[in-house]
């Protein structure tokens, strides 16, 4: 099965992908294109996936360039090749031929970019790093290598969606502790649960932030199981482990 890429018009015309799970070479409940290292996949079977997606991107494997996620604001600048994993979740750069990925299975991947100062960006987002600002940090190292707030475009892909995002009261406290008006990315469920906008979130974010455009693709990773990996949804059927899509922007 050939590789399953979606794309952003916002974005072009620097290439660029959102990974669907098509196309890879994992089997079980990784079937597919897993790039997740961290996973307990077979790191061979994800040495080649990764592989896929760096000759899709038209880049060498060691230019497909990922850090440590680890729920953080933190940025890395890339001028080149990384000899570590730095833990961070999100990544710069102004240097041709590199290509910025990261790793999600219902977090937001976040991928940016100012065409005309030739600067791109992506960031993993999830609640804890959206609510800490890894969206605005990333914003402003792309500043720092010569972009402009006015000019770029953030595209926020397949993530999971309010409708599957069930959380308890202690989550909702901690966004109102934040900012009251935070109250809005929220509707009740069943008992004394909610339901959490985090798409919705990530946008109020961007476009607070100053971005000339934010946009969600509007896929869920939870109700998609043919297309993507989920961790919520993993976790519900009771299965050890789940994949990681990636998604890939490169200059």
């Amino acid at each position: 099965m050939t590789l399953e890429i979606l794309t952003a018009e916002s974005l072009l015309p620097l290439r660029h992908g959102f990974f669907t799970r098509r196309g890879g070479a994992s089997s079980g409940v990784f079937s597919g294109l897993n790039c997740g290292a961290g996973s307990s996949d077979q790191s061979e079977i994800v040495s080649i996936n990764r592989a896929r997606v760096a000759e899709a991107m038209q880049v060498a494997p060691d230019r497909l360039i990922t850090v440590h996620q680890v729920h953080s604001a933190d940025v890395v600048p890339v001028t080149g090749p990384l000899s570590a994993r730095p833990r961070a979740d999100a990544m710069v750069t102004a240097t041709p031929g590199m290509a910025l990925a990261v790793l999600t299975a219902d977090c937001q991947p976040v991928l940016f970019a100012d065409s005309n100062a030739q600067v791109i960006g992506a960031a993993h987002a999830g609640w804890r790093g959206t609510l800490d600002g890894v969206l605005e940090a990333t914003i402003d190292a792309m500043e720092s290598l010569g972009a402009q707030r006015e000019a770029i475009t953030a595209v926020i892909g397949p993530t999971i969606s309010q409708a599957a995002y069930e959380v308890g009261p202690e989550f909702l406290d901690a966004f109102l502790a934040e900012d009251a008006g935070n109250g809005r990315f929220f509707t009740n469920g069943q008992g004394d649960r909610y339901q959490f906008d985090l798409p919705a979130y990530g946008l109020h974010r961007l476009r607070n932030a100053g971005v000339g455009h934010a946009e969600w693709t509007r896929h869920c990773t939870y109700d998609d199981p043919d297309r993507f990996y989920s961790y919520r949804r993993s976790a519900h059927a009771g299965e050890a482990d789940y994949g990681r899509l990636i998604s890939v922007i490169r200059l």
